[in-house]
């Protein structure tokens, strides 16, 4: 499943060629991972200091934990880490912790056996003992359930699962790589992780800057995304032009690596020729400023007038359930990022989101549970 590929990124418009990690589009889009950077490039001096740290770090069999915003290449890192380690002929596991249910991560990470709940219909291996000798990878290990972090952290004392349904244990020899793109010490302060597994993942500490504090990484990555996504749609010689280029290294990349992706994709669909222009990329969105967006209000008091007048019922949540329906669909469902763009907690924003039954495969009492809460 290790689709990882390290190569040199040969730019005409350098003197020197720069390394680049890439990881497939299409197999990236059939694991059950969080949104994520497909490639990583090392250009600009705050990414080649990161680069020295992964070199640094990669050898030895200590803990990872990798710190940054969704899409900044967290995964990407993970991969070159086990890429540049003693384990790297075996296997690379991932498994992103805030997708799968409660119920559902304990057989994922340690396995179980035949007849041990309903649907287990066969015994199976968990990620742990799949990964055995090699590396796993725990994407979002900060949303990870408060019981199930007591139960992680006696395999990492004790080097040993318990299949879910037996009492043998089974040695397991597994580098983990944790990542997260929330504050730890905050959640722990807050009593939502534990300190000691926080302490145990906090051996090694790698922490990715976002796009826009590395700008001489942007042009290197949609030149590398122009090539992919041209090639893919038979445009050959599409390039930038110079007022795109300046266009693109002014945006703030909220979305980092990932939206970067997206908007080169967007806009070789609409380009009409064999240049990139500014308005291609409709770069409008959501912009981080030290001052905040500026935002025109008077369409939407007056919409809200009209509103007034009207007085259905329940009109609060018919606002707040558009505000968040709207959000969530313009951040393409990633629950990180319709939270930093509605300034709320992911938390908060998960609790709206079963509320108004939008989280996929809510089971309807589940549903009534959120309703009867809030009543």
């Amino acid at each position: 499943m290790d689709t990882f590929i390290d190569r040199n990124l040969a730019d005409s418009q350098e003197e020197h060629s720069s390394t680049l990690l890439t990881f497939d589009e299409l197999q990236s889009r059939s694991l059950s991972l969080s949104v994520r950077a497909t490639a990583l490039v090392f250009e600009d001096p705050v990414s080649r200091r990161l680069l020295e740290q992964i070199e640094r770090i990669a050898p030895s069999d200590a803990t990872v934990l990798i710190i940054g915003e969704t899409g900044t290449g967290k995964e990407l890192v993970a991969r070159h880490i086990h890429s540049l380690s003693k384990r790297s002929h075996n296997v690379f596991g991932a498994l992103n912790c805030a997708a799968l249910s409660e119920n559902l991560i304990e057989s994922e990470l340690f396995g179980h056996e035949k007849g041990s709940f309903t649907g287990a219909l066969t015994s199976k291996e968990g990620w742990f003992q799949t990964a055995n000798k090699g590396s796993l990878f725990l994407d979002e290990v900060g949303d990870l359930p408060f019981a199930m972090q007591a139960k992680l952290l006696r395999v990492l004392q004790e080097r040993e699962v318990v299949k879910v349904g037996s009492r043998q244990p089974v040695p397991v020899d597994v580098r983990i790589i944790a990542a997260t793109n929330v504050n730890l010490e905050e959640a722990v302060a807050a009593s939502h992780f534990r300190a000691d597994l926080y302490y145990r993942f906090n051996v090694a500490t790698i922490q990715l800057s976002p796009l826009r504090e590395r700008p001489r990484d942007i042009l290197p990555l949609a030149r590398h995304f122009l090539k992919i996504y041209g090639d893919r749609l038979g445009y050959s010689e599409v390039k930038l032009s110079p007022a795109t280029e300046l266009t693109l290294l002014n945006y703030d990349w909220p979305g980092n690596i990932r939206e970067l992706e997206n908007a080169v994709h967007r806009a070789l669909l609409v380009c009409p020729g064999n240049r990139l222009r500014p308005e291609d990329f409709k770069l409008s969105g959501v912009r981080i400023s030290e001052h905040g967006p500026s935002v025109s209000t008077s369409s939407l008091e007056s919409a809200l007038q009209r509103l007034y007048e009207q007085a259905p019922p329940k009109l609060f949540e018919i606002l707040e359930e558009t505000v968040i329906r709207v959000a969530f669909e313009y951040c393409e469902k990633n629950q990180v990022q319709t939270a930093r763009l509605l300034d709320i907690s992911r938390n908060v924003l998960r609790h709206k989101l079963g509320f108004y039954g939008m989280l996929p495969n809510t089971p309807k009492k589940l549903v009534d549970s959120y309703h009867d809460a809030e009543a």
